[in-house]
């Protein structure tokens, strides 16, 4: 079996460096066939797991953040629509982790080489979303976040000192002071339309997004459909009130949360815009339309 390896070294602030040795010691010591290379600038993972999709690797592994793991993810997704299947590891050394946290892979290093070794497989379903700056389609493995969700993804990028929950947390704080007026959207669901002032929609194929809000706590990645998490406008107090919530994964429970679910998704914008991210990787900054749909049990990965 043949392993390629793809590291972010910037990952988790450093740790994706600082973690190389650890990842190389482990694929000698159990003489394991293994190519290395790091990341060197935006979509390098896509082309880089694409390409060794192609030439043959039975595994391409990413020891990243949710980001790099999202192009790894699109690299293998295009070779899947064009013959070639490898299966997806991960390596968690990012900020969030959401994807490994929603699906059963382990969200530390450690616990991660320990699935790797051990091989255990199971397929997952894929979401394609169309719009924004990816017109032609981006997939992704975790989930979608508009409005309040992905500004506060985008918050959180910007603070360097610390990561996971926390820098999310500081990041919401931040966006609730600054944060615009919420759009009037369209929500479009199998058989059912919305029409509110919304100041989120999340569209899960995992369960979490901000390294610990549970945004679908029940959602199975293997289960055919979407999660969807609405909340309509709110105060800036009343957003204080509902963070809890969110962490908890009793949201459903508050007068501005709708959820449902669902296997194709749009989202259109009758007043204003929105900024918009696929697993926390930036889809539009001031989005009009988005098109989603789930591609069922299309992938492959190692998990615990």
């Amino acid at each position: 079996m043949k392993y390629f390896v793809i590291v972010n070294p910037i990952s988790g602030h450093g740790l994706g460096e600082k973690s190389i040795p650890r990842i190389e010691e482990f694929f000698r010591s159990n003489n394991l066939d293994y190519q290395m290379v790091r990341t060197e600038r935006v979509m390098h993972a896509l082309e880089l797991a694409e390409n060794a999709s192609y030439d043959g690797y039975d595994v391409i592994v990413c020891a990243s953040g949710d980001g790099t793991l999202n192009e790894a993810l699109n690299g293998v997704m295009k070779a899947h629509m064009n013959g070639s299947s490898p299966a997806l590891a991960v390596l968690s050394i990012g900020t969030g982790n959401d994807f490994a946290g929603g699906t059963g892979i382990p969200t530390n290093l450690e616990d991660g080489l320990i699935a790797l070794k051990e091989n255990k497989r199971k397929k997952i379903d894929v979401g394609l979303v169309k719009g924004g700056d990816f017109p032609e389609g981006r997939y992704f493995g975790n989930g979608i976040g508009v409005g309040f969700d992905a500004a506060v993804g985008f918050a959180a990028l910007r603070i360097k000192w610390t990561r996971g929950l926390l820098a999310y947390l500081i990041g919401a704080i931040q966006t609730i002071f600054f944060y615009y007026t919420p759009p009037k959207l369209r929500i479009e669901v199998d058989g059912q339309t919305i029409e509110q002032d919304s100041l989120m929609v999340s569209v899960m194929n995992g369960r979490r997004m901000g390294g610990g809000f549970r945004m679908a706590p029940n959602g199975d990645p293997a289960d055919g459909q979407f999660d969807l998490c609405i909340a309509s406008s709110a105060g800036k107090l009343r957003m204080f009130g509902l963070i809890p919530h969110f962490i908890r994964g009793d949201q459903a429970t508050q007068p501005e949360i709708k959820t449902t679910r669902s296997r194709r998704v749009t989202i259109t914008a009758l007043k204003g815009d929105f900024p918009a991210h696929a697993d926390g990787e930036t889809l539009c900054y001031n989005g009009s339309k988005l098109e989603l749909e789930l591609i069922p049990e299309k992938l492959e990965i190692i998990c615990a």
